[in-house]
């Protein structure tokens, strides 16, 4: 029974990266539909709870979007201003966020920051699903071994829900495709990230020694 479950589970196809962030979506939409019931008669204590399970879902899915997701995407399409803008919402998102997680339901303004997150997030929704995903399908891009990697990652920052991702903003680096690659230990065809490996940063250019001195000497 045991070597038919194994066989079954390296049989199965991968994750697609785009059905995974796409469920991911779904997921946080049920989660703020269920605060908006709660917005009357909830207790406190169910608004904090769904209020943090919000604020991990997101923040969980961001990092795998900012450190995979968006730097192969950008490679791979050209529109460098959808991949700026999407990052920038990520920032707005990610500040409303930490308000919240520092903030109790009876804190002013807490229900309505709750709300603007969700406006926020559905915007940002609606500009990957009907442009940044439609574009990288198109390109050709692998989204199967995409979404391994994605998977990958996700478990390891739910495993560890202490540890803050790591924050790669377009330029300061970000996994790249040889980052992606099979295991030779187990044989395993599912692509391991190896330890991120930054872009090395262009070397600062030496500063150019003024010659005004010596040549106001000379003058001289």
């Amino acid at each position: 029974m045991a070597s038919k479950q194994k066989t079954s589970m390296e049989q199965a196809p991968g994750q697609d990266a785009v059905e995974l962030l796409m469920a991911d979506h779904h997921r946080v939409a049920r989660l703020f539909a269920e605060f908006a019931a709660l917005r009357e008669d909830g207790s406190d204590d169910a608004k904090s709870a769904l209020v943090a399970k919000i604020c991990q879902e997101l923040t969980v899915h961001t990092a795998i979007e900012e450190e995979i997701f968006y730097p192969a995407v950008r490679k791979s399409i050209d529109d460098d201003d959808l991949m700026d803008e999407a990052l920038v919402e990520h920032a707005g998102a990610k500040e409303l966020i930490a308000q919240l997680q520092a903030a109790h339901p009876d804190d002013e303004l807490y229900e309505a920051k709750v709300t603007v997150l969700g406006e926020q997030i559905d915007h940002h929704v609606e500009e990957e699903e009907g442009s940044m995903f439609p574009q990288a399908k198109a390109s050709g891009i692998d989204t199967v071994s995409l979404g391994l990697a994605l998977l990958q990652r996700k478990a390891e920052l739910l495993a560890n829900p202490g540890t803050p991702p790591a924050t790669r903003a377009h330029g300061e680096g970000g996994y790249e495709e040889e980052d992606l690659h099979t295991d030779p230990d187990d044989g395993s065809s599912h692509p391991k990230i190896s330890s991120a490996r930054k872009k090395p940063r262009r070397p600062a250019t030496p500063k150019r020694h003024s010659n005004r001195k010596s040549a106001s000497h000379k003058a001289r």
